[in-house]
This record gives structure tokens, sequence and C-alpha cells, in this order.
């Protein structure tokens, strides 16, 4: 018995037990070197025709003897490569064919150390080779880390190829190799590792038809064809139905409706890729949680290597599905994990710019469609810009929509400022828990009685966008519950000014009735209808505060905002207020309004009780 050449025991046993995770990816390893082996012989044949044939892999089951068998017609070895390929852990003699003959074909089968998955599953590998042109036939088997034994018979004068025999290990609680001599599991695992191989992988599958002249079913064996050979994303795309996009989709990623979009991409750059992905129609129900797993399938010439590469997103379109096929990625011995990051980074960088130019023409040509798609992964999209200090806010600034009470309906912000008035400074917007309520803002009424048009800010994370944006176009964003939120006609100024001086008992002795609870009361002659309303008075805005104080464990910290209280001087109700002056209702309207002003702004009280029981005394009388 041959000893391994260059690894110890221990090397091989690390191989086995920790550089793979997943054992059944023992079979997409043979697969692919048997494919490297096809690919070999393909290239000869293009100058020499005695090599041409139909190439294949077959995947043999010997269900008696417990064994699985790899089989291909491509090059095969001599004893010399035999020796320094499985011989020598972690020697490739593909690396040494394309370095050679100076390839740039997509050969997976680079680091000579897949090979050696096999014993993962299997307590014997016999390698049953013959090379293209020679006259013999060589034997390799080995049990493992104790070495191996190589024979040499003549050849039989067949073709040449190589066949890898696993006698598989016994079934044991935790894994079953035995599961890889079922039709099923190996239909299985090759649809998921190796369907795109460029070559077919046949195996003997029972079927069964009618007996001819009778009504019993007989049953019989074939050769089928387990993989699809040429994925969908490597088709061109006039040529692939839009069914076909849509019905891979659902059997891939397991939705039962179709995808409200889908992207295609073919770049050639720094990095090479390849792109299918889909933007599902519903949200999935544990989107917005920990537990919701995002990522790409990543693939390598059309062999999987990751099921799931969260790296290829931002988390922001962390909702998008889809495959990115590579043969530029540096795979470590593994394949499982890549041994850089740097090309993920570009096909990231390029992947997230692709999207965002493919969600403009999705606005552009099926607006209805895109404000369906946003209803479902609006709040996510907006993290983008929020994200990282605002560092992709440039980006994505022209596809985030809101809702604005122009036509009561979502809008672009271009679209806002293409409709600003004359004149115009700011771009209002107003927030609250739902637009019914933000519409009915005594602040959002006194912006749009002037004319203006007015972002209605439903979502949490909304008014946090506009702040790291700051500005679009020029033109500052600035809240209608803001302490100076809209710019008043010198007409107005002057009414309130007026006002003011004639009312500042009144106003001072409401400021002193309540208290820290408000840092100023002021007057303010746009309020129309309505009695009362809350405005900040800093940079902490109302949405603000309920947002961190609605932190898991109060991590807001018990921000507040200050609250400035404002009174309209032409209405009914500060008539009375005004009339009960030095009276001991006094006190009891001031907190009244003010209560009710926090009602309004959608805030909880402390005590709605004594707030009711307020209101009775007054209404009463008493």
């Amino acid at each position: 018995m041959q000893q391994f050449k260059t690894e110890s025991k221990r090397i091989l046993d690390l191989m086995i037990n920790s550089i793979y995770t997943n054992r059944e990816i023992f079979l997409r390893e043979l697969i692919s070197n048997a494919s490297d082996a096809l690919d070999k012989l393909h290239f000869v044949s293009l100058t020499d025709s005695a090599a041409s044939r139909d190439f294949e892999i077959e995947l043999i089951v010997d269900k008696p003897t417990r064994s699985l068998t790899v089989k291909d017609n491509g090059i095969g070895m001599t004893r010399e490569e035999l020796e320094n390929n499985l011989g020598t852990i972690a020697a490739s003699g593909t690396g040494k064919f394309k370095e050679e003959n100076k390839l740039d074909e997509q050969m997976i089968g680079q680091f000579g150390v897949g090979f050696y998955s096999a014993f993962m599953v299997a307590d014997k590998v016999t390698v049953v080779t013959s090379p293209y042109g020679g006259d013999k036939t060589y034997t390799w088997v080995s049990t493992g880390p104790e070495g191996y034994e190589i024979t040499e018979a003549p050849s039989d004068g067949g073709q040449s190829g190589t066949a890898v025999v696993l006698h598989l290990k016994e079934d044991t609680d935790d894994f079953r190799p035995g599961d890889f001599l079922s039709e099923y599991k190996l239909r299985e695992t090759v649809v998921k590792y190796s369907d795109y191989i460029r070559y077919p992988i046949k195996t003997l599958v029972t079927k069964s038809k009618k007996e001819e002249g009778s009504d019993k079913y007989v049953s019989y064996t074939e050769l089928e064809t387990l993989n699809s050979m040429v994925p969908l994303w490597a088709r061109p795309k006039a040529k692939v139905k839009k069914k076909e996009y849509e019905d891979f989709y659902k059997q891939k990623f397991n939705d039962y409706s179709d995808p409200a979009y889908i992207i295609k991409a073919d770049i050639e750059g720094g990095v090479n890729y390849k792109a299918l992905l889909f933007v599902p129609a519903h949200a999935p129900y544990d989107y917005y949680t920990k537990e919701y797993k995002r990522g790409l399938k990543l693939y390598s010439a059309g062999v999987l290597i990751m099921d799931s590469c969260a790296d290829l997103l931002p988390d922001y379109f962390g909702f998008i599905k889809g495959v990115v096929d590579s043969p530029d990625l540096s795979l470590n011995i593994s394949r499982e994990v890549l041994q850089q990051d740097r090309q993920l980074k570009v096909i990231a960088e390029s992947l997230e710019k692709k999207i965002v130019s493919e969600f403009k023409k999705f606005l552009k040509n099926d607006r209805e469609g895109y404000e369906k798609m946003f209803g479902e992964y609006g709040a996510s999209v907006k993290f983008g810009i929020y994200d990282k200090f605002g560092a992709k806010k440039e980006q994505l600034k022209d596809i985030v929509l809101f809702y604005s009470s122009y036509e009561k309906k979502l809008c672009l912000l271009s679209e806002y400022v293409s409709r600003m008035k004359e004149g115009q400074e700011f771009i209002y917007y107003a927030c609250g828990e739902d637009v019914a309520r933000i519409d009915r803002l005594p602040t959002t009424e006194a912006v749009k009685a002037k004319g203006y048009e007015v972002l209605y800010l439903a979502d949490s994370i909304d008014e946090f966008v506009l702040k790291t944006l700051s500005e679009y176009d020029g033109k500052k964003f600035r809240s209608v519950s803001a302490k100076d939120g809209v710019v008043k006609s010198e007409e107005e100024t002057e009414r309130e000014k007026t006002a003011a001086e004639e009312n500042k008992s009144v106003t001072e002795a409401v400021k002193k009735a309540l208290g820290d609870k408000v840092s100023d009361v002021r007057l303010n002659v746009g309020l129309k209808n309505h009695a009362v309303c809350l405005v900040a008075g800093g940079e902490i805005s109302f949405e603000m505060e309920r947002v961190f104080n609605a932190m898991p464990g109060n991590r807001g910290g018990g921000l507040h905002a200050e609250k400035v209280l404002e009174l309209n001087p032409d209405h009914a109700v500060f008539a009375r207020l005004k009339a009960a002056a030095g009276t001991p209702q006094f006190d009891e309207m001031s907190e009244v309004l003010y209560e009710e002003a926090m009602l309004i702004e959608g805030f909880k009280l402390d005590d709605p009780a004594g707030f009711v029981e307020k209101i009775n005394k007054l209404v009463g009388g008493v």
C-alpha cells in the first residue's frame, strides 16, 4: 500500500470532517470532476476528431453491494496522473491542464480536494480510469487516510473515461448515506447542485407502462437525464418566454404567486456574471423580523456554491430572490466559501445599481405595479436611504414614494417639486399613525389652506428618511408641526403680533397653569376652524419622540419633544378661555385644551379618566 505523499491522516480527517459542512456536497464534487474530465476531452476533440463523442455522466446504483458510481466518458487519467491527482492531497489536474493550455474555460475542479469528500459517505473508494490515447486501465483503491493502491491492466479497447465507485458507509441515526441509492435523493441532489452542468447527467429510473393487450401495468427501467444543462439565465432573453421565468421562480423559490418584477443581467467587466432576479409579489410573513433569511443563490459556471449568499444584496433589497452565476469567483478548497470577498463586492455593487435602474423602468412603464410592490417593501427601500448615514441616499431618492395630499395618492419627490407653487421655499410634510389622522391635523389643514401640497408620513421611518435627505432639488423639508412650520404672510404676521400683545396675560396664565408640560404658549391665526394645536419647539419632532420611546427596553432614553401649545385667537373657545381668566375654571380649561391638542397629535393621555371628568365639569357648568 502506498502512502499519501504530502499530507497526514490528520489533514485528511480535517478535510472530511471540517471543510465540508454539508455531506451531500460529495455528489456535487464528483459530478464537477467528471464534468472537468469531459471538458478536457472536448478541448482535445477540437483538433482530434477521434476524441469526439456524445459526452455524458452516468450515476450507477447497485443496492445489493451498497455502491454508487459516478462515471464519465471523458479524458481519463494515466498512472502518473493518478499518483499526482489522487495520491497528493490538494493537487489539481484541472488547474495544471488550464495552465498548460492557457485556458480560461469555466472548469470548476481546480483544487484537487473535492474528490476526498467521497470519504464522508464511503468507507471505500475505487477509481477505474482509462486515459485517452492509452492502452491500459488503472484502478486506484483507498479506504481512507491509511493510503491507497494502484493496479493496472490492459485496456479493453473501449472509450476513455473514469468511474468513481463509492462503497457507502452504514446508515446511522445522524446520517443515512444509503439514501443516495434512491432515485428520489439522486434527482433531488443533482437538481439542487448540478442542474446546470453542461453535460447530461443520467441514471436508470424505474417507470411503468400498460402491458400490451392488458389493463396491467409492468415496470421497466431506462436511462433518464436528471439535469436541465442550460441555465435559464444563460439563454438569450428574447428566446425565453415570461411564463418560463415565472415557472422557474415559483419552482426554485417555493412561491405560489408570479413575481411582481423580473430583472435579468448579463454583465461583462472587472468581474463577469449573469443574474436572474425576482421581486416577490408578496412580502414573506417574517420579512421584517430577525428570522428572515435573505440572499441570492450563487453559482460558479453552473454549479451551486452557496444556496443563500447574503453578501450579494444590501439589507434594503433583501426581499429580492434570484441567482447569480459567475465564472470569475475565486473559491476556496471546499467551494463552499469564497477565498476573497473582492469579487463579491464588485458584483454586489453592480447588482445594486442594476436593481435601482430597473426599478426606475418599472416606475415608468407600470406605475400601478410599482406602487403595489412599494406597498410591500417600501419601508425596506426607505431604510436604504437612512442606513449608514445616508451613504446611498442619492442613489435611492428617486425610487421612493410618499403619500401626498395632492390627489390623495403616492408620489415621487420629483413630482412634488414639479408642482410646487411659485415662491414656495419648502417641501412640507406631516407625520402620524395613518393618512386619515394626518389629513385632519390642524397644522396640516392650515398648510393646505394656503394651497401647499403636504407629504403624509405614516411609516415610522419616513421622517428619518427626510431628515437624512435634508433637501431635494435644492428644496429643504419642513414639518407642518415644526414651531415655524409655515411661512406666514405679512398680514398674518401683523395680526398675530397684535393678538399676542393684546392677549399676553392670557397666554402667560395658560403657560403657568400647564407648568413644564409645555415650553411655550402662543397664538396662531392660521388655525381656521381649530381651537388649538401642538407644535414641536426643538429638533426632536413628535414622531421621533414616539419612535424612540417605542424601542424595546426604552432604548430611546425617554426622549421628549419640546411642546408648544398654539391657541386660535379667532375661535369661540379662546373667547370663553379669556372670559374665564381669574376663575377656578381657567386652569381646568387650559389643561383640557392641552390634552385635546395631545389627542389630536396622536399622543396617549396619562389620565384619560381625569380628562373626561374635567370636560364633564366644564360642560355641566359645575
